[in-house]
C-alpha cells in the first residue's frame, strides 16, 4: 500500500468538495477525468467530463447550494471512501441526508463518483429543511 498514493486521492476527493463547496466550479471540474462516471442511487448515470460539468454548473446559482459535512474519509490506492453528510440549498430550504460516496481516480483524476443514499432520509431531510424554513429554527 503506497501512503503517497493514498494521500493524494483523498487530497483530490477533499479539493473537489471544497471546490464545489465555494462556486469555483472549473477548479472542481479540472479533478476530473474526461471518462468520469456519476452515479446516484436509483438515478441515471452522467458519463463525461461534459455532462457533469452541465449538470453542476445548471445547480451554481444563487438560490442553490451546496456543502458537504465529512465525517470519514478513507483511501486504498486510488480508491477513496467518504461517509459525509450533504446539505442542498434551494432557496430557504437546506435538506441534510447521509452519503456513502466511492470515488476511483485515473491519473490523479475522478474517473468515479459513485454516492449512496437512502431516499428514505433525504426525504427526511427535506420534511425538515421545510419546516425549519417555514417556521424557523
Amino acid at each position: 500500500m503506497d501512503t503517497d498514493l493514498n494521500q493524494d486521492a483523498v487530497t483530490t476527493v477533499r479539493e473537489f468538495f471544497t471546490a464545489m463547496e465555494i462556486g469555483a466550479l472549473d477548479e472542481a471540474l479540472e479533478l476530473v477525468h474526461p471518462d468520469i462516471v456519476w452515479k446516484n442511487t436509483t438515478l441515471p448515470d452522467v458519463r463525461g467530463a461534459r455532462r457533469v460539468g452541465k449538470l453542476l454548473r445548471g445547480l451554481d446559482r444563487d438560490q442553490f447550494g451546496f456543502s458537504a459535512e465529512m465525517h470519514h474519509i478513507a483511501a486504498e490506492g486510488p480508491v477513496v471512501l467518504t461517509d459525509r453528510t450533504d446539505v442542498l440549498r434551494f432557496g430557504p430550504v437546506n435538506i441534510s441526508f447521509w452519503v456513502m460516496g466511492t470515488f476511483e481516480l485515473r491519473d490523479g483524476r475522478i474517473v468515479l463518483w459513485h454516492d449512496h443514499f437512502s431516499w428514505e432520509n433525504f426525504l427526511r431531510g427535506t420534511a425538515v429543511g421545510v419546516v425549519k424554513a417555514l417556521f424557523g429554527r
